[in-house]
């Protein structure tokens, strides 16, 4: 899909890649981003004085500097409903969840919360958050670690991994 179509991209700061996109975010706080855009993942050309990116497997999210966040892409269960966000720090995109870091190091989540994912209204004292697929990462500033989500057995994956 052209994910990989980068080469004459200059004056990056950070890259982020979605499922079949990428994202670059600019010097000058504009983003950039190619690949798979059928969903919006990619509709990012008119964000400006974007601070930091991420990118899910269908929808991308940006910081602006005064601690909002934008959102572009695919929103089937609320993942790009961050409008009424402020005070983000980072941010962090799952398959159909975001996830951001405040100010007063707590955090919120928006998106399919089916697995738990999104169970993060308790967190304080975090530093750092990342998401995966169906899981939400933190890092607290003890430097422990907090996780909710999905949690597969490895049993399961054996399974998997010896089926003809």
């Amino acid at each position: 899909y052209g994910e990989c179509d980068v080469g004459n991209w200059t004056g990056i700061t950070q890259v982020a890649a979605g499922g079949e996109h990428t994202v670059g975010l600019k010097s000058d706080g504009t983003v950039v981003a190619v690949g798979q855009n059928n969903l919006g993942q990619c509709d990012t050309g008119s964000w400006t004085g974007i601070t930091q990116v991420a990118a899910g497997p269908w929808h991308t999210v940006g910081i602006k500097p005064d601690g909002t966040v934008v959102a572009a892409g695919f929103n089937f269960v609320g993942q790009c409903d961050t409008g009424g966000w402020s005070g983000i720090t980072q941010v962090a995109a799952g398959a159909y969840h975001t996830v951001g870091l405040r100010s007063d190091d707590t955090v919120v989540a928006v998106g399919d919360n089916g697995d738990g994912q999104c169970a993060v209204g308790n967190w304080t004292d975090i530093t750092q958050v990342a998401a995966g697929a169906y899981h939400t990462v933190g890092v607290k500033s003890d430097g422990t670690v907090v996780a909710v989500g999905l949690e597969v057995e490895l049993a399961k994956w054996d399974l998997i991994e010896a089926a003809p």
